[in-house]
């Protein structure tokens, strides 16, 4: 009888034993998990913080392109966000002297539309830069404004004198270097012929509109 109870007793301890082999295994096995899952979760979260964080904005600036041989060098256009098409020429440089190509497109804005608002002087303007661009005319604002037989004032290969201390000039000036820039719309954008609208020359072209004095077509 005492051999089945030392029996008996030595299953009751092995049963034992084996319950908490397997708890401890157990308990282990989860807490390698935990420990899994904060080593993952970790990381995880340093990468979500750096994505959050807002990448540096590169500056924009914007380039003056060169037209044709004689232009002026390339420069940064100043940054310039206004409101109006007078506010716009209100806040360009006046520099003290042109580049013989910026001279070239001021001098046809002056003498084409001096007269006329600043949209109609723009129109203007922008007619010299499409053509400079355009493949059909000389590649330079100055190769435009003197080709023979385009422009009426220009005169033995010149143009007049200009009074450059005026009003007139200064916008002229102005509307030339916004028209070389691109910064504004023409309300005729991608004209390339004009003429006065007391004058009918029978042109087969498209007409693009009409602003003031002057009627524009492509």
């Amino acid at each position: 009888m005492s051999k089945k109870l030392h029996r008996a007793s030595a299953i009751a301890v092995a049963a034992m034993i084996g319950t908490i082999i397997f708890s401890a295994n157990g308990s282990g096995a989860s807490a390698q998990n935990v420990a899994a899952d904060q080593t993952v979760t970790q990381p995880l979260q340093a990468v979500d913080q750096t994505i959050s964080q807002p990448a540096p904005q590169p500056l924009q600036v914007t380039t003056i392109p060169n037209v044709g041989d004689n232009a002026a060098p390339e420069v940064e256009a100043p940054q310039i966000h206004a409101t109006s098409l007078a506010a716009l020429v209100a806040a360009q440089p006046q520099p003290g002297e042109l580049s013989r190509e910026l001279n070239c497109l001021a001098g046809a804005v002056y003498f084409e539309a001096k007269s006329e608002s600043l949209a109609g002087q723009l129109a203007v303007g922008r007619v010299i830069v499409a053509r400079s661009k355009s493949g059909r005319f000389p590649n330079s604002y100055c190769g435009v404004v003197y080709q023979p037989s385009q422009f009426s004032f220009v005169r033995g290969g010149g143009m007049p004198g200009i009074a450059k201390s005026s009003r007139q000039w200064k916008n002229a000036v102005a509307i030339a270097q916004i028209a070389h820039t691109g910064t504004w719309r023409s309300p005729v954008e991608g004209a390339l012929y004009f003429h006065a609208a007391y004058v009918s020359p029978g042109w087969h072209l498209k007409r693009v509109g009409r602003i003031e004095n002057h009627v524009f077509y492509r």
